[in-house]
Parts: structure tokens; C-alpha cells; sequence
């Protein structure tokens, strides 16, 4: 395998304690700033598949979600950037490693690095049915 895989990240703030506007400008201020990250390769808001009637197509999206796709041998940089602006916040994250999807929850920085282990093992097991 010449190059690196993509890994997928769809993420958001998940505490109750804030209103879907707090949610939403958290969002909006981590778009900007991923936009100007050399190891985001693609980052935007996630579109709600299934939006309220009347809501324009391809302008519903979902409330403080972002979709960020990251070269594989960036993932600790990824990490460590979302934990630092996300500090102690509860976050969800689908991670999307070829055709497998897992869901992490996390509530600390410490939780974020043991996430990052688990997407490690899913690009180890994606190179390895490559390679048989």
C-alpha cells in the first residue's frame, strides 16, 4: 500500500448543559479552524438526511456536527488538536476506517487518547486485509 488510508471523523459536542446555539457556534469556530489545518484534508458541516418538511434541500444540517476526513499518519495530530479545543467536553465521534464504523463517546482528554487507540487497531486490520 502506497498510500495512507482516510479516516473519517463525524463528531460533536454532546453535552445536555448547552443549547443547540452554543452547540452550533462550538461547531462553527472548530470548522474555521480545521479548515486551516495542513492534516484535515476535508472538513464541513454533516447534512441532516432527514430534515423537517419545508427545509431546503442541502441546507439542513445537523446541529453542531462536523465531518472531518484525516490521512491516517495525521490521526495523532487530529486527536491532539480536538482534545485541546474540546477540553473536558463531552464529545461523540463516529470514526469511518474503510467499510468499518465505530462510535466513540468521550468526556476527556484521556478518553480521546484511548479512543485514538482504537482507531489505530481498525487502520492495522484494514492493512492487513489489503495485504492478504
Amino acid at each position: 500500500m502506497t498510500d495512507e488510508p482516510t479516516v473519517q471523523f463525524t463528531f460533536a459536542v454532546n453535552d445536555p448543559e448547552l443549547d443547540d446555539e452554543e452547540r452550533q457556534e462550538i461547531a462553527r469556530k472548530l470548522l474555521h479552524l480545521l479548515r486551516q489545518r495542513d492534516e484535515v484534508e476535508k472538513v464541513e458541516r454533516v447534512e441532516d438526511l432527514n430534515p423537517e418538511a419545508g427545509a431546503k434541500p442541502g441546507f439542513a444540517t445537523l446541529v453542531g456536527f462536523l465531518t472531518a476526513e484525516v490521512n491516517a499518519k495525521n490521526i495523532k495530530d487530529f486527536w491532539s488538536f480536538l482534545g485541546d479545543r474540546l477540553r473536558d467536553k463531552s464529545i461523540v465521534v463516529h470514526v469511518k476506517v474503510g467499510e468499518k464504523e465505530i462510535k466513540i463517546e468521550a468526556k476527556s482528554r484521556k478518553e480521546l487518547e484511548e479512543a485514538e487507540a482504537l482507531v489505530k487497531k481498525l487502520l492495522a486490520e484494514l492493512r492487513e486485509q489489503e495485504n492478504a
